[in-house]
């Protein structure tokens, strides 16, 4: 059975997109090179082998004279710098029309039919923000009104952060359905509606990444996920793919907690020894192919957006060590694909997502390593999986 393996490291960038101006980005953003600098030199062997360095030669990740895989940086035909606009052109839809984005907030009509359909009581915040530092500033007065706090990035989202000791995970998210149902009734072309929960851990609110979720619009058309599902094939959704493709071309999902957890499921995905049976959600007797899609997103959540490059350092050469693993256990019949979706540059002024160029690493056994140039498109990536999965 012919199986394909995409990984996608969230937000590792490789360089500025020469129409970063237009998302108030600077052309010194480059996430691997900035993040391998301020952490002196970056130690990741098997990506560097598989060609890594040959695509931005990083403190510390050199060029490979003898790399074992294809590689190539990928522009992105979309308009956009989110986590749905580039999965969604890595699964082959490429979007025409950007996602709305709200500089100023989102507008009254929006916020006052939330509340009157959430019964609420009011909101917190409604502006754009850092989470963790909205979190921080407005807590207290949360806890005294009660009021979620709704607030959006550079990014096309509507993100709502509550305290679930105070109330409950299956309240936030019922206002996160309610909010993305009332987004999908108006002319805002809104990507995403986030549910944020916290707690206070140690006198500090800290997000609970495990139960967040991304309520994203249903793709407009089909993407590689469903071509698979539809021609019999199974496909196996790790992390937030689920959220990102709104279930649509899934057969199988799991959400995860960390990038280890991840990249545990990933591997065990890739020895066959994942409970498919309990995490089903079509039924695929006997699956004529197999195609597992991971979503790593601690880089950016964790680390991009909190502007800590050494934590995002930690989390690649982490990441590192798991794709050694993925290279021994390859069999005869996959291909794996390494790759990120956006930037998020943790050195550069703000914490938003960066408009970057994406590396894009190519293996199956027998391969011919060969420098792929400059591909235009992360679609290119759903052409190779059609190919290879035939």
């Amino acid at each position: 059975m012919k199986r394909a393996i995409i990984v996608v490291i969230d937000s590792m960038g490789v360089g500025a997109m020469p129409d970063c101006a237009e998302y108030n980005d600077i052309p010194e953003c480059n996430t691997l090179r900035n993040v391998a600098h301020a952490n002196g030199g970056l130690n990741v062997p098997n990506m560097q082998k598989m060609g890594l360095g040959n695509i931005e030669e990083c403190d510390g990740i050199k060029k490979c004279e003898s790399p074992i895989a294809q590689y190539a940086i990928m522009k992105e035909k979309s308009k956009g710098k989110d986590t749905t606009t580039g999965h969604w052109e890595i699964a082959g839809l490429v979007l025409d029309k950007p996602f709305a984005t709200f500089p100023n907030g989102f507008d009254k009509e929006i916020i006052d039919e939330f509340i009157k359909q959430t019964n609420c009581g009011g909101v917190l915040a409604n502006c754009p923000a850092s989470g963790t530092a909205i979190i921080e500033k407005l807590n207290d007065e949360h806890h005294k009104t009660k009021f979620p706090i709704v607030y959006t990035s550079a990014d096309s989202v509507f993100q709502i952060a509550v305290d679930t000791d105070m109330i409950p995970l299956d309240t936030l998210y019922k206002w996160c359905e309610i909010a993305r149902e009332l987004l999908n009734k108006t002319q805002y072309n809104v990507s995403r509606v986030i549910a944020r929960p916290y707690k206070i851990i140690d006198g500090k609110p800290t997000r609970i990444s495990k139960d967040r979720r991304d309520y994203s619009l249903v793709p407009p058309s089909d993407t590689l996920l469903n071509e698979v599902q539809k021609a019999g094939g199974e496909v196996i959704a790790i992390g937030k793919i689920e959220d990102i493709f709104t279930k649509s071309g899934v057969t199988h999902a799991i959400h995860t907690g960390s990038n280890k957890e991840g990249l545990e499921l990933t591997m065990k995905a890739i020895r066959k020894e994942l409970d498919l049976k309990s995490i089903e959600t079509v039924s695929v007797p006997n699956p004529k192919n197999s195609f597992i899609f991971t979503n790593l997103v601690d880089t950016d959540m964790l680390f991009g957006h909190r502007n800590d490059a050494k934590g995002y350092g930690n989390a690649i050469e982490e990441i590192d060590t798991y794709v050694g693993k993925m290279l021994t256990e390859i069999g005869d019949d996959d291909l794996l694909v390494i790759t990120a979706d956006h930037g998020c540059d943790p050195t550069v002024p703000g914490t938003d997502h960066t408009r970057e160029y994406v590396p894009v690493l190519f293996y199956h056994k027998g391969i011919e390593p060969k420098d792929l140039g400059m591909l235009v498109g992360f679609d290119n990536i759903a052409n190779y999986v059609r190919d290879w999965l035939k």
